[in-house]
Formats: C-alpha cells, sequence, structure tokens
C-alpha cells in the first residue's frame, strides 16, 4: 500500500515544517504564513511545499525567499524530528491560495448587501 504510506509520510513532513517554521526568527519569514500543501517525490528524495502568507503575494515571495535561505537547516530539523531514511530535499513555492480566498470571500459578502 505504497498510496498510505506516502500520504502519512506527506502529512508528517508538513505538520512537522509548520512547527519548525513557527518557531523560526528569520524577520523575512511572516508569523501569519501557512503551509498550503506538501508534494513528496515517489522515491522521497524531493519535496515542493506550497506557502501562503496571509499578508498578500508580496509577503509569500518575501518569506519564500527566507525559506529558502534556512532549507538546510529546516531540513535538518525535519531530520531530527521524524525518523525517515531519507530526508526529502525541499522545494519551497509561493502560493496565493489564501488571499485569493479571501478576496472571493470579500466579493460573496459585498453581493449579499
Amino acid at each position: 500500500m505504497p498510496g498510505h504510506k506516502m500520504g502519512r509520510v506527506t502529512e508528517d513532513i508538513k505538520r512537522e515544517l509548520t512547527a519548525i517554521v513557527r518557531e523560526m526568527k528569520d524577520p523575512r519569514v511572516s508569523k501569519l504564513l501557512s503551509i498550503v500543501r506538501v508534494e513528496v517525490s515517489g522515491d522521497l528524495s524531493y519535496a515542493k511545499v506550497f506557502v501562503s502568507a496571509i499578508e498578500g503575494r508580496d509577503k509569500t515571495a518575501e518569506s519564500v525567499e527566507g525559506l529558502k535561505a534556512a532549507a538546510g537547516f529546516i531540513r535538518r530539523e525535519l531530520g531530527v524530528r521524524l525518523s525517515l531514511r531519507k530526508i526529502p530535499e525541499l522545494r519551497f513555492l509561493g502560493d496565493d491560495s489564501i488571499a485569493h480566498a479571501a478576496d472571493i470571500s470579500k466579493k460573496l459578502s459585498d453581493l449579499n448587501l
């Protein structure tokens, strides 16, 4: 059942990344940063981490730069917290889904007036 294991590993990585990002002290990384989803390759070599900040696209892009600079530290912390044979190389990508959802919600509330 490789699908079940991949799903479990993906969720474990997402949970631990959320905790690690909240503990980071880099001023570029937003305190309101959310990890939207994680996509892990089949051989656990790479993981795409999609992040979004409530403040908007500019803050998301700035946070991604901070996360890329700290990728080695984050990967090491992930290795300490998870008992995996291979810790994937992390690739951080910006995702504006939270800002998009807030925009849609605002438009819908304006329609109800």
